[in-house]
């Protein structure tokens, strides 16, 4: 048997068996399932980007998601705050295992990520170097209706589906800022690399200082494009 027809059929059996795993034939856990619904409380594998996407456009896969996660939301309806800014499927994001400095906007993806990047990424980056929670973020927003800068492209922000991280402050009162902290060789500095780690493991696209000087005092995250870690 040649290597393509052997290739043929292997390709052929990986779709009879996905196919079996879609109709329910095939029984197989739901974090190895492609379409079973998304769990934050898993760990992320390799079919997480997977099913975050599918939440885009799927406002019942999109609760079932977040009822996983420790967020406090509300759905909000699909609108156009602004003129060519259209929003939809989004939840307005008021607290979750920690304080915000703000209520925001997110599209159902940004959501999920933020909440696997908290349990999954954040929180376990702030036990291990400080031996306590971040017990507050400071942002500096989702929504603005805007192009890129220097582009006629518009920002992810201008549809709800990016976050602008600014600072942490830790259960004891301890306060941590991307501006201030990111350039020593401290504990601080080397839980804001470790949490930009953990957010690019979480988000399509995450910037940082080292990306530019326009993100100098923030980490830009979204759930647009199609990958970069900077």
């Amino acid at each position: 048997m040649t290597f393509g027809r052997l290739f043929l059929l292997l390709l052929v059996a990986l779709a009879g068996f996905a196919y079996a795993v879609w109709r329910g034939h095939v029984d197989v856990p739901a974090k190895w399932n492609p379409w079973a619904p998304l769990d934050i409380r898993e760990a992320p594998n390799l079919l997480t980007s997977f099913k975050l996407q599918r939440l885009q456009q799927d406002r019942a896969l999109c609760e079932q998601a977040l009822r996983t996660s420790v967020l406090n939301y509300v759905a909000v309806p699909d609108s156009t705050p602004q003129p060519g800014c259209p929003v939809e499927n989004a939840v307005r994001i008021s607290g979750s295992g920690v304080q915000f400095s703000g209520a925001f906007l997110a599209t159902c993806p940004l959501a999920a990520a933020y909440a696997m990047f908290e349990r999954h990424g954040l929180q376990p980056a702030a036990q291990r170097i400080f031996g306590q929670p971040v017990a507050r973020i400071d942002h500096f927003g989702s929504f603005a209706c805007r192009n890129i800068a220097r582009s006629n492209r518009r920002s992810q922000h201008a549809s709800a589906n990016a976050l602008d991280l600014a600072g942490f402050r830790l259960k004891d009162g301890t306060r941590i800022t991307v501006a201030r902290d990111w350039k020593g060789d401290d504990d601080k500095a080397r839980f804001l690399r470790e949490v930009k780690a953990a957010a690019c493991d979480a988000f399509k696209i995450t910037l940082s200082p080292e990306y530019n000087a326009a993100h100098h005092d923030h980490f830009h995250v979204d759930m647009g494009g199609f990958g970069m870690c900077r």
